[in-house]
């Protein structure tokens, strides 16, 4: 496996509009990671969706989007179903912030979630909570306080809600296992995988049960029956000096590239606010193509 990637990559435009506020978001580096996927295939598969910056960044013609967490696909089903019901969500709980104020506010909405997991209070709290970090206690309480910036108007909110209704019309999306996300590629699809950071996010949803090993057998499987895939995962920080290393089998990947992702705001959330100019990430996008 080279360390660079001989063949230029692809040009793609930037997609800068936001949906939601997450952790990890590829928002500013997706045109980068778009550049390297194979310049034509079939349908395109992204089993760990986030917050979806890949799959609008590209806006493929037909795509399969998933995720274990149940109210995130909610928010996707119902942007794609019904847009003016995701606006509406939105504006129901942005427009008491002027009454209530904004960390009662979301309190006040957080505890709802809590009671009763669902997409409408979650898209309210990606874009209010501290750096998007959507974090979860053992006992499976959302616990992320409330961030320091002015959550986002409606009228802009409702324009990104425009554009990605646009960028994901020809996306199916399911709540699904990874690994049953995988199993449905096939020749000549691309996969794209950007699981949680295996050496950080414990406390982030979905994060608890994520097994390193086993998305490699699936992406072995995969490559086995002519579908691409491409992976981001753990590159380098520069804290401590702190390499990752993690057991990748020898020949699966043909390339490896480095994105840099700009600084760790999870280390961020965790260090109480401070600018960590030296806790820079690079993701590694391997390539098994």
């Amino acid at each position: 496996m080279t360390q660079l990637s001989l063949e230029m990559p692809t040009a793609v435009i930037p997609f800068k509009s936001q949906l939601l506020k997450w952790i990890g978001n590829k928002q500013r580096f997706a045109h980068e990671i778009v550049s390297y996927f194979p310049p034509r295939f079939n349908s395109y598969f992204e089993p760990f969706l986030g917050s979806g910056a890949v799959l609008a960044t590209l806006a493929p013609p037909k795509a399969v989007a998933s995720d274990s967490f149940g109210p995130l696909i909610d928010i996707f089903k119902t942007l794609q179903e019904n847009p003016g019901l995701l606006k509406r969500w939105y504006f129901d709980r942005w427009i008491k912030l002027d009454i209530h104020g904004k960390e009662q506010v979301y309190e006040e909405v957080k505890t709802s979630f809590n009671s009763n997991p669902n997409a409408a209070d979650l898209l309210f709290l990606s874009r209010s909570c501290y750096g998007g970090v959507i974090r979860f206690r053992k006992d499976g309480v959302m616990s992320t306080p409330c961030g320091s910036h002015n959550p986002i108007g409606p009228q802009s909110f409702n324009k990104r809600v425009d554009a990605w209704y646009e960028r994901t019309g020809g996306t199916e999306f399911k709540h699904i296992d990874y690994r049953l996300a995988m199993n449905l590629a096939e020749e000549g699809d691309v996969v794209y995988c950007d699981p949680p950071y295996s050496d950080t996010q414990s406390i982030l949803y979905g994060a608890q049960d994520f097994s390193f090993e086993d998305l490699i057998d699936q992406i072995s499987r995969c490559k086995r029956r002519g579908v691409d895939v491409a992976l981001s995962i753990d590159g380098t920080k520069r804290s401590g000096q702190v390499a990752i290393d993690l057991p990748i089998p020898v020949g699966l990947f043909e390339r490896e590239v480095f994105v840099n992702c700009g600084r760790s705001m999870l280390k961020r959330f965790q260090m109480g606010g401070q600018t960590l100019e030296s806790e820079v990430v690079k993701d590694r996008l391997l390539l098994t193509y």
